[in-house]
């Protein structure tokens, strides 16, 4: 379903800030999406960071350990979910707790709304086929739901801040900024996931959608397969890279459907820097190619008097 919490903070950033293009809106509201505060998106994103987030540390690392009722098994599993696949049972092995433990502080972070969940669709094998004798692999599996941040900063500072906190009061930021440099397109990749699915959506808003979200089972991962109440599928692939997106892309979609053994309505392709033009010239209403610019479309119907309250 569409995420109405995260549209209303998109809308907000820009109308906030104004960003030349909807490629620096989306990449700067990866970063500071939730904070509240005006940014200068005519300035480069690393000294931001520097700037209003490394210099403002001591502040800001106070509020959210208040926040997270200064817990350490809170910290560890936020830092788990913002570096990790989002899963919940792989998240408390990264953040060492266990099923009682990391489901206290799950609760805890859901109860303050720093995070939401995102349930899984997969079908255990054995509700599939109830009377089959299944390998050990698949009797063994556990279905588990995955994790979202409810504020883009929020993660931001779990995925970059919080491992180097040591060198930060240090004033050592070289490894910071570093990772930074090395990991920002990557970590902006899953912002851009989630503003594509509530595109999509919105360009779906005269349907009854009835199931929306990523999909994942043991075997592959479709990052959108959204289902209409008519029983249209719509399938997508979102790729926050800095070159154009080709045919490859397509083929490696198709080939997840006939696993999943679904007949998509349309897939759907959102791409940072657009497609080539093999790409462009099968579009289709069987395939809708988006990039950036087209997320525009999100700013339509509100306000620019509408600056939503933030977490800080």
């Amino acid at each position: 379903m569409t995420n109405y919490k995260l549209l209303e903070q998109f809308r907000s950033f820009y109308f906030r800030n104004y960003p030349d293009d909807m490629e620096t809106q989306i990449s700067y509201f990866s970063v500071f999406g939730g904070l509240g505060w005006d940014i200068d998106t005519s300035k480069p994103i690393e000294a931001l960071i520097q700037e209003l987030i490394i210099e403002n540390f001591d502040t800001l690392n106070e509020k959210i350990e208040e926040l997270i009722d200064t817990q350490p098994s809170h910290k560890r599993l936020l830092q788990a979910l913002a570096v990790g696949d989002r899963r919940i049972f792989s998240a408390f092995r990264r953040a060492g707790l266990n099923n009682g433990n990391g489901g206290g502080a799950l609760n805890y972070l859901q109860d303050i709304g720093l995070i939401q969940m995102e349930y899984s669709r997969e079908s255990h094998p054995r509700e599939i086929n109830p009377a089959a004798k299944l390998k050990r692999r698949d009797a063994r599996h556990r279905i588990s739901h995955k994790v979202l941040f409810s504020h883009p900063f929020v993660r931001f500072w779990f995925y970059f801040i919080v491992p180097q906190i040591a060198n930060i009061k240090k004033k050592n930021y070289e490894t910071l900024h570093t990772n930074i440099q090395a990991h920002l397109s990557s970590y902006t990749s899953l912002v851009f996931e989630e503003l594509s699915e509530v595109l999509l959506n919105y360009n779906l808003r005269d349907a009854q959608i009835i199931s929306s979200g990523s999909y994942w089972d043991a075997n592959l991962e479709i990052d959108i397969l959204t289902i209409t109440d008519d029983e249209k599928i719509y399938v997508s692939e979102c790729k926050w890279t800095n070159h154009i997106i080709n045919k490859k892309e397509l083929h490696k979609l198709r080939e997840k459907c006939v696993k999943l053994d679904i007949v998509p309505s349309q897939i759907i392709l959102f791409s940072k820097r657009g497609f080539s033009k093999e790409l462009e010239s099968l579009k289709s209403t069987a395939l809708a190619l988006y990039s950036s610019q087209d997320f525009k479309a999100l700013l339509k119907n509100s306000s620019k008097d509408k600056l939503i309250e933030n977490f800080i």
